[in-house]
């Protein structure tokens, strides 16, 4: 790297500096408030009967605990409730919870005017031992008769209560994506899985059967069925925003519960730079991306308890280096070439804003326990997660 080199990253990162400890310009909270009204949210409608497992279908499919989930609901139609999450200023995806379907007839109608044009996928969870279904059956052909391209998906849930015996373990691998059945699935267990999945006939619907259990309940894995699940909402709704929900692979040693409370709001900030980085004038789109990263680090201090100081900051942007502002540099150079060259920009400033936010986690992981990690272990986050993000936000502008 050359001395003119160096002193361009210096600049990026006293620029970044800057923003972390200036008070925020009212002009980038409003621009940040404009991209964010442009973003896709997706709008998973849940249907299903009260106790049919819908809160335990959240807390796996988002990592949130029961509690959060109970807090976390807001009233939109006076049948239903909608979870925004992680938070409702910072909406990644949106849960639409329909609710009194058994207790009285459901008439969708209210839910059907709320989520028109918004819903993108129908997840209707049903007990698996439950056959008094006639009401959920009858709203989703009413739901599908009126928005026939919104996937469907059924959830059959808690697989344990049809087990042979009280100590009967999973089933693994996971035997429920063949057709038919595998000998292993109890007769009766199979029974009536299938005879809930005739009731959806003729419609395109896909089944798949879970079983999402507390510790104390003694069933290994917990969330069974949850990989499945994923596939199947992927298959059906592919986006950068699912992929980036669900996370990857190489990071799920280093989700501490700091990190795990972090990542949507990682995910939420990755997805505004995605935005605010493709704006066609250089100067401005990156005055914009490095403001919107300092709010993502001052988000994860306070998640990890933390002051972000000066020095905290120097000693960390110490320890990842240099390449990290050569980067940022050269996705401003990327905004000289027209429309391609924009949109590639808000990729690399949504992948970078990402591997950010993951590799400061892993350093305020080390901070809290006084054991700081060397630039090499810093260096392999950031280059994985970018990597995965950039993937995942090319897919979604493809």
């Amino acid at each position: 790297m050359t001395m003119t080199d160096f002193r361009r990253v210096d600049w990026t990162w006293n620029r970044l500096g800057k923003a972390l400890f200036s008070p925020k310009p009212k002009k980038l909270d409003s621009k940040i408030e404009e991209v964010k009204s442009h973003l896709p949210i997706p709008v998973f409608w849940l249907l299903g009967k009260t106790q049919s497992g819908k809160t335990s279908l959240i807390r796996a499919l988002t990592g949130t605990d029961t509690a959060e989930i109970g807090n976390g609901f807001q009233p939109c139609t006076t049948t239903s409730r909608f979870y925004d999450f992680p938070s409702r200023s910072h909406p990644m995806i949106r849960f639409l919870d329909t609710r009194g379907i058994g207790e009285a007839t459901y008439n969708p109608s209210e839910d059907l005017a709320w989520c028109a044009g918004q819903a993108h996928l129908l997840l209707v969870v049903l007990r698996a031992l439950d056959m008094n279904q006639a009401e959920v059956i009858t709203a989703v052909k009413i739901i599908h008769g009126q928005h026939p391209d919104w996937p469907i998906v059924v959830v059959q849930t808690t697989l344990h209560e049809g087990y042979a015996t009280p100590d009967a373990e999973h089933i693994l691998p996971y035997p429920y994506q063949q057709t038919p059945f595998p000998a292993t699935v109890p007769h009766a267990l199979a029974q009536v899985l299938l005879h809930q999945r005739d009731w959806f006939r003729p419609l395109p619907v896909y089944f798949v059967p879970v079983d999402f259990t507390q510790a104390e309940d003694g069933y290994q894995p917990m969330n069974y069925g949850l990989d499945a699940l994923w596939e199947t909402i992927e298959s059906v709704l592919p986006t950068g925003v699912i992929g980036l929900l669900r996370g990857s692979e190489q990071h799920k040693e280093l989700l501490d519960f700091h990190a795990r409370q972090a990542h949507p709001h990682i995910i939420g900030y990755a997805l505004m730079n995605a935005g605010l980085g493709a704006i066609p004038a250089p100067a401005v789109g990156m005055s914009l991306v490095l403001g919107v990263q300092a709010k993502l680090f001052h988000s994860i201090a306070s998640i990890y308890g933390l002051e972000l100081t000066r020095r905290l900051y120097a000693e960390f942007s110490t320890l990842l280096g240099a390449g990290f502002g050569v980067g940022l540099l050269g996705r401003e150079l990327l905004k000289l070439v027209p429309v391609y060259g924009w949109a590639l920009a808000g990729v690399y400033s949504g992948a970078t804003t990402y591997a950010l936010g993951k590799v400061f986690c892993v350093y305020l992981y080390g901070v809290k326990r006084g054991a700081l990690p060397d630039h090499a272990a810093l260096q392999k986050v950031y280059d994985e997660a970018f990597a995965h993000a950039r993937q995942l936000l090319k897919t979604r502008n493809s």
